[in-house]
């Protein structure tokens, strides 16, 4: 990658804020289903993590659209923190939440150099973000329940759920995109072939 094409344009900027933006509404959104279906996962609580990926869709797909270095991190942050300010259940902790996330997939797509960004990329990025996640649950969240039955499991199906969610969710979303021509002036939508 040249220093040419790793330079940030407006165009980038703005729809980096537009993903995270959408996804920060959905962020707040998704964790009224959060709570809404805890319930239903009583029988085994740390299998609600299944559902955990919807959040890290941002890193992923803002790191397959805007293909600069930062961009994961930035979608990812942006949308914790516009969730935060619509009134997140959590409160400020998703923006840290947010970083780490965000720096997991970053971690894929610079391992790649920012120069791959197909499916195995994506579920890479996905998988990278999740295990992010679930190590700041696993020492900020779940720290005062048990190691076997919970806080392990929790883990594991966090990186399963942003695996398949965010890593091949947010590359089939991307596809999506770039097949409307809504991607046109991006990599993403001139490459259609190669995404």
């Amino acid at each position: 990658m040249d220093n040419t094409s790793s330079r940030w344009r407006t165009i980038d900027i703005v729809v980096a804020s537009v993903i995270a933006v959408a996804f920060g509404v959905i962020f707040w959104a998704w964790g009224l289903v959060w709570s809404a279906t805890e319930g239903a996962f009583a029988f085994f609580p740390p299998a609600q993590t299944l559902i955990y990926g919807v959040w890290l869709l941002p890193a992923v797909v803002g790191g397959l659209v805007i293909r600069k270095p930062g961009a994961a991190l930035y979608c990812e942050t942006v949308a914790a923190v516009v969730s935060a300010l619509l009134g997140s259940q959590w409160a400020g902790t998703v923006i840290p939440q947010g970083i780490v996330q965000g720096l997991g997939a970053e971690l894929a797509f610079a391992a790649f150099r920012y120069r791959s960004f197909r499916l195995p990329t994506a579920v890479l990025a996905g998988a990278l973000t999740g295990l992010s996640a679930a190590l700041f649950d696993f020492f900020v969240w779940n720290v005062d329940y048990a190691l076997g039955d919970y806080r392990i499991p929790y883990a594991l199906l966090t990186i399963v759920s942003s695996t398949i969610i965010a890593g091949v969710g947010g590359w089939l979303l991307t596809r999506a995109l770039a097949n409307t021509g809504a991607l046109d002036r991006f990599p993403a939508g001139r490459n259609r072939a190669l995404i």
